[in-house]
């Protein structure tokens, strides 16, 4: 085959054909007439060379596996084997690295939060009213959520949405303000979170199509959340809350923090279909979403 049809069958380019073949990997036959034609096997030979670049190795270190195809034996040798090791190492090194430099920054996360001063509304005279929110479409605002996918509040996709917007959680070792103390409301997000990990499943069968959480809180805290209580949804950072701002969503002031009062949102087809606020038991709000939704599915034709 020529070169255009195996860029075509592999999905690479003839640019890296070209240079696969000036590594002595895949090497194609010349005509006479100049052009150069692959055997069948250069296709199994790139694919493996790309599926082994995707796994962390360089293309030098494909060569004892694309080898191994071009002598029609197809057999992990010792080669093979210490190419994988030294690959997983350098991961491992690489991971360390990262590691310590996520550490490091969160550690700076935890300094900080014992002094910050949340930027963004500060406490309200009048309270505001987010059932007023119903019938309209949130702010045309875009987030990245903990999963690092881009969030956009006015494009969250067929189906009902769920966000639950909580004040803040805590970090092991990391004391909350005393301030907070003092706050209803502020406390007990963690067992929110836990509950609503755990009927996650039943809140999607009830008839929601994805779960969200989102809180003033930085991405380091809420990656930590995810990652400590496994929990299967993505959170949403807004520490400048401009959610709250665009939106006027209640807020609560504890000495120096401006933090979310707790409630939940509903969105169907780019629209606030129903506002849960406020919440008086967090642990329990979960069965509440549950039966609205199922309450909701039922009435729908």
């Amino acid at each position: 085959m020529r070169v255009g049809e195996l860029a075509r069958r592999t999905g690479t380019t003839v640019r890296a054909l070209r240079y696969y073949e000036s590594a002595g990997l895949v090497v194609p036959r010349r005509l006479s007439n100049g052009y150069r034609e692959y055997d069948p096997i250069a296709e199994r030979q790139v694919a493996q060379i790309r599926e082994l670049m995707a796994l962390g190795l360089t293309v030098e270190e494909t060569r004892p596996f694309v080898e191994s195809i071009a002598d029609g034996s197809d057999d992990v040798c010792a080669a093979a084997l210490a190419t994988f090791r030294s690959t997983v190492v350098s991961l491992q090194q690489r991971i360390g690295e990262l590691t310590a430099q996520r550490d490091a920054l969160d550690a700076r996360i935890d300094a900080a939060a014992r002094q910050v001063t949340t930027s963004g509304p500060t406490a309200r005279t009048q309270p505001a009213t987010p059932a007023t929110l119903v019938g309209k479409p949130l702010p045309p605002l875009s987030f990245y959520a903990t999963d690092g996918r881009p969030v956009d509040l006015r494009a969250l996709g067929p189906g009902r949405s769920v966000i639950f917007v909580y004040p803040l959680t805590g970090r092991p070792g990391v004391d909350l303000p005393r301030s907070l103390l003092e706050v209803h409301g502020a406390r007990g997000t963690t067992d929110h979170a836990v509950w609503l990990r755990d009927h996650h499943a039943e809140i999607l069968a009830a008839g929601a199509a994805r779960v969200y959480g989102l809180s003033a809180q930085s991405t380091g805290y809420q990656r930590e959340l995810v990652h400590r209580l496994h929990l299967p949804y993505p959170l949403i950072p807004d520490p400048r809350l401009s959610l709250a701002a665009a939106a006027e969503l209640p807020t609560l002031t504890a000495g120096d923090l401006t933090l979310y009062e707790r409630l939940t949102l509903v969105i169907a087809d780019d629209l606030v279909e129903h506002v849960f606020h406020p919440i008086p038991d967090p642990t329990s709000h979960a069965l509440e979403v549950m039966r609205w939704l199922t309450q909701r599915r039922q009435a729908t034709p």
